[in-house]
């Protein structure tokens, strides 16, 4: 049997603006940094003899791997992402980049922001443009309730606050 999987669903083109810039720069740092480093320590197990029980050789390949797959995906994507910068025209509407301060029918506050697919970071609530949430929350205004179904089920938002980088908002 193979290792066919079916090509993944197209994700938004659109990144932050330091959310690119971070991605140039893990690029150029997997390129100058990583890559040689991990090649040097590839050529001295290779040196050492016999391949095939060779642990460190294996391992150095398999990262060698990864680092270049890395850098495939990043080259690629980089070209096709499209910066988003600046307060939208209207800031009291939830767009891409904004953050957002939701309340639960609990009462209990959530604050999410929305990113393109490529800077989720789900520690600091940073979600997907493509996600469920942010799909429902894009174009709603502040005090607007939300109904959105999430892998836990049905939930129901009201959005208290709206902020945009640079200050934009309430």
């Amino acid at each position: 049997m193979g290792r066919w999987r079916p090509p993944p669903d197209k994700s938004s083109p659109y990144v932050t603006a330091d959310g690119l810039t971070k991605l140039k720069a893990e690029l150029k740092d997997l390129w100058r940094v990583q890559r040689p480093e991990v090649v040097k320590a590839l050529a001295a197990a290779a040196a050492e003899g016999d391949r095939s029980e060779n642990a460190e050789y294996t391992y150095r390949k398999k990262q060698l791997g990864g680092i270049d797959r890395r850098i495939r995906y990043l080259s690629k994507r980089i070209d096709v992402l499209k910066p988003i910068e600046g307060t939208p025209s209207d800031p009291e509407k939830v767009f891409f980049g904004a953050t957002i301060t939701v309340e639960d029918a609990d009462g209990e506050e959530i604050t999410y922001r929305i990113v393109g697919p490529d800077e989720i970071d789900a520690s600091r609530n940073w979600i997907s443009i493509d996600s469920p949430l942010a799909r429902g929350l894009l174009g709603k205004r502040l005090d607007d309730e939300v109904s959105v179904e999430t892998p836990g089920g049905m939930r129901s938002l009201v959005i208290v606050e709206i902020e945009y980088e640079g200050g934009g908002g309430r």
